[in-house]
């Protein structure tokens, strides 16, 4: 018998249909010689402290850091799960194969590992590995089974994060709660969580240090076009109204004309952060709501796999295009024209070297009935965006005009359409984007090098305004590039190696600050609690709040990913890390003020006689003794302060 294991029930069915496996059993479907089974969210995870020890059950100072010398899993103390684990366990026991049908991603691999190595599985083990669930995907996908040993290093990758983030997140968070921790108040401490929230409360603090200053702008209008100043801002009024005093009497000459033509390309395919920033922007979603609307489309058989890095197709999906395109019906006029012709194939879309697991989010071809509204938004802004890369690229005219007044000189760019090209794709558009792509598309009037005549100037005070407060979207963009603020696309890509955290756990990242009232939102804005700012403050070590700092280790998880860096490695190095922080905080002896951080270290509370006679973290000479009120140090008379009350 195959067995065979989904990533989750809805899955395990549409797997069933096309085995032709009928007979529905409890925990799973059989029939054809398959038995179809299925997890849901975690069935295992790594185990807590104190099943490694019993003495790390309490939280105190002198059991940090706690580096488990082997790791080992856990199913999971659910009900639901441990029934469903069983049945999972039982299967594989008597199964001469198993096909691990898990999420074709790195979290995906690691779920579906741990249960197979909880249940004791011992036969041959095969990977499914798709991008859609549609039925032809799964008849193909089944065609082409590969070998659990080809996706090893995908596992390792996993497993390695999964440590490093159960190392830093349990040690620091400990750490810093009983270090500092307000009336116990836990302060959690996560590997991506903190430099995101760090990301945060950064840009809010300029925000608050920002002062105005002020400048003024020269402009004339000259046959109802208003010219700039091309020598820019001036920073006092005096200079500024010298200069219009100049420009006053004199009439405007335009002295240079200057008209380029060009193409702009259609914007590129969509990546799941990509997607979540436009639907941020759109539409208001948040990270989450995205990633669940999606995925969404996806069980439905709509849209590909959604947990994706890369906005490039790769060449076998060209002969695909066609069909995918006559799939979507809402989008007949649209897609008509592009059916009629030889689709064009440029690198812009399709390039094998820029997809590793997945490509690109795209429609399936699955005609999308019983969408609700939000996911009809969605797949609108998919659909469009695919068919836009097959039309031919914007044509484009590009104009400046210099004008001069008493040597001063002036200018103005106008940008016309001259072919709408992939344009046209895009219809709906919101009055934020009609406001822009008027500002963008001004016609000039026909200008006439050396004509002149009457001009009227002004003198415009401004100031300088500060930064704009994190919205999702930009936060998503400021994860993608380790903090790096970038508008063009090919920069973006080349930064994703080193971005924070991954596609698919971005949301939850955001969320997690949420829920633990480290933001609120305001609006679209995401805000800093005043935990959340304390949080950051007291952070001392760069290694824990810095997201180019924590974007290097995204990168070896990377590099451990594609075999070029040893699991071995980044495990030695993040304990290494792990336990340099514990000794640099545990050290840590400043008096923390009650307005930027929250206590002082000596007012944390614990009760724990084990601590008797241990080294003293602070000198790392002396030994802890028990006072009436605190644990101090026996070295108390050599200059050593530290102490913990009891």
């Amino acid at each position: 018998m195959i067995v065979c294991i989904a990533e989750k029930p809805s899955v395990a069915r549409d797997i069933a249909e096309v085995l032709g496996a009928k007979n529905r059993n409890d925990g799973y479907i059989e029939g054809n010689g398959y038995q179809i089974t299925w997890t849901f969210g975690h069935l295992c995870g790594l185990l807590e402290p104190h099943e490694y020890l019993p003495e790390w059950k309490p939280w105190t100072l002198s059991n940090l850091p706690m580096i488990p010398q082997r790791f080992g899993i856990k199913v999971m103390n659910d009900s639901g799960i441990q029934k469903q684990f069983k049945v999972i366990e039982s299967l594989m026991a008597t199964a001469d194969e198993v096909i691990n049908c898990g999420d074709a991603g790195q979290e995906g691999e690691l779920i579906q590992r741990w249960v197979m190595q909880k249940a004791l599985c011992k036969c041959p083990v095969k990977r499914l590995w798709i991008s859609s669930l549609t039925e032809e995907a799964i008849r193909e996908g089944f065609t082409k089974l590969k070998d659990q040993s080809k996706y090893q290093r995908l596992y390792e990758a996993g497993l390695s994060r999964a440590i490093g983030d159960w190392l830093l997140g349990m040690n620091a968070t400990r750490l810093y709660t009983l270090k500092y921790g307000k009336n116990r108040q836990v302060l959690s401490i996560g590997r991506v969580q903190t430099p995101t929230l760090a990301l945060i409360v950064n840009r809010q603090l300029e925000i608050e240090n920002f002062k105005p200053e002020a400048y003024w702008e020269l402009k004339t209008v000259y046959r109802d076009t208003t010219f700039s100043a091309s020598s820019g801002r001036f920073s006092g009024v005096e200079e500024g109204t010298n200069f219009l005093n100049t420009v006053r009497t004199a009439d405007f000459v335009v002295t240079d004309i200057a008209t380029k033509k060009g193409t702009e390309s259609a914007p590129r395919l969509f990546d799941l952060t990509s997607l979540q920033v436009e639907c941020n922007k759109k539409f208001g979603y948040s990270a989450d709501e995205t990633l669940k609307i999606i995925q969404s489309l996806y069980e439905k058989k709509i849209t590909t796999y959604p947990r994706v890095d890369t906005t490039y197709l790769t060449d076998d999906i060209y002969p695909k295009i066609p069909e995918i395109l006559k799939g979507i019906k809402d989008y007949e006029l649209l897609t008509k024209p592009l059916l009629e012709t030889k689709l064009p194939k440029t690198k812009k879309v399709f390039d094998n070297s820029k997809v590793t697991d997945h490509h690109a989010i795209i429609p399936t071809g699955v005609h999308p009935t019983a969408l609700t509204d939000t996911e009809r938004a969605v797949f609108d802004l998919v659909a469009r965006r695919f068919i836009a890369n097959f039309y031919p690229e914007c044509k484009i005219s590009t104009t400046t005009v210099l004008g001069e007044v008493e040597s001063v000189e002036f200018k103005v760019n106008g940008k016309q359409i001259l072919e709408s090209g992939w344009r046209v794709v895009f219809t709906k558009i919101s009055t934020e984007d009609k406001e822009s792509e008027e500002e963008d598309e001004k016609t000039l009037p026909l200008f006439v090098k050396g004509e002149s005549g009457p001009h009227e100037p002004t003198l415009a005070e401004k100031w300088t305004s500060p930064p704009k407060p994190h919205t999702e979207a930009t936060l998503l963009r400021a994860m993608e590039t380790a903090g790096k603020l970038v508008d063009n696309d090919e920069l973006r890509d080349a930064l994703k190696e080193n971005g924070i955290g991954r596609p698919s756990t971005r949301a939850s990242i955001i969320e997690t600050l949420f829920k633990r009232e480290y933001i609120r939102k305001e609006r679209k804005n995401l805000i800093a609690t005043n935990t959340g700012v304390e949080l950051i403050q007291i952070i001392q070590e760069d290694l824990l709040k810095s997201a180019e700092l924590t974007g290097l280790w995204e990168k070896k998880l990377r590099q451990l990913e594609r075999g070029e860096y040893a699991a071995k490695d980044f495990l030695d190095e993040m304990k290494a890390m792990i336990t340099q922080i514990v000794f640099n905080v545990k050290s840590d002896n400043r008096l923390v003020g009650d307005v930027n951080l929250v206590k002082p270290s000596h007012e944390v509370r614990v009760s724990d006689d084990n601590l008797i006679g241990t080294i003293c973290p602070l000198c790392g000479k002396g030994t802890l003794i028990k006072g009436k009120t605190t644990y101090g140090c026996n070295e108390w008379k050599n200059g050593c302060g530290y102490r913990i009350g009891i």
